[in-house]
């Protein structure tokens, strides 16, 4: 399949008051995304899942590279959530590799939603300036990879997700020694989560996410 370059670029919010809705491309044009999820904001590229959403204040460009490859370059104030996956999560074991080069507040996580109950869930493998844990509810530990994670929740509330503005918990494993590369086996850490009364649905998509909010940096990661 064709490599899709999304440009998202700074200073929609006067476009959308003409248009009266986020204007939405992936043909070398702007794109404001207003949850985590949109049609127009994901697809299939050389037999991998993508998703991409950001809002109105990023500038920078994603790119879809080859098989599981995908390039994000990001800056401004808002946030930007982008990766490559599977369409529908669950366990399995992940391997990634590549370069990661935050400058500032981001996270590079296997990323991924349930349904029934509506669950955002991040297993964070490395991190910019701003740790994830902070102000969340500290649950326990995960052993898993080689690795430690500590393991925290979040209540969002009215936030975007992917079925709309919505309250939902979000669930964290946080690897206490970062790394880029490696595998991680998704199924330990949802026993672990399920072990200390944290529930799952129905799985819904999984990637491998670059995700930044004010904050500048560059992503290229391979996912399988």
């Amino acid at each position: 399949m064709i490599s899709v370059t999304l440009f998202l670029v700074l200073a929609l919010s006067a476009i959308d008051n003409v248009l009266g809705s986020p204007l939405e491309s992936f043909d070398n044009s702007t794109l404001a995304l207003e949850k985590r999820t949109i049609t127009d904001g994901e697809g299939t590229s050389n037999g991998y899942f993508y998703s991409v959403y950001s809002d109105s204040t990023v500038t920078g460009t994603y790119t879809n590279g080859a098989a599981g490859e995908y390039t994000l370059t990001w800056g401004g104030t808002g946030d930007v959530v982008a990766g490559k996956g599977w369409a529908t999560g669950g366990p399995m074991s992940v391997v990634y590799s590549g370069t990661y080069e935050p400058d500032g507040n981001s996270y590079l996580s296997v990323y991924g939603w349930t349904t029934d109950p509506l669950i955002e869930y991040y297993i964070t493998e490395s991190y910019g300036d701003y740790d994830p844990s902070t102000g969340g509810t500290y649950k326990g530990t995960c052993s898993s990879d080689g690795g430690e994670y500590d393991i925290y929740t979040q209540t969002r509330t009215n936030a975007p997700s992917i079925q709309g503005t919505a309250t939902f918990q979000q669930y964290w494993s946080i690897r206490t020694a970062k790394r880029v590369g490696g595998t991680v086996t998704t199924g330990n850490h949802y026993a672990c989560w399920e072990a200390v009364g944290l529930e799952l649905g129905t799985f819904n998509y999984m990637i491998l996410a670059t995700e930044a909010y004010s904050s500048t940096g560059t992503s290229t990661m391979t996912v399988s």
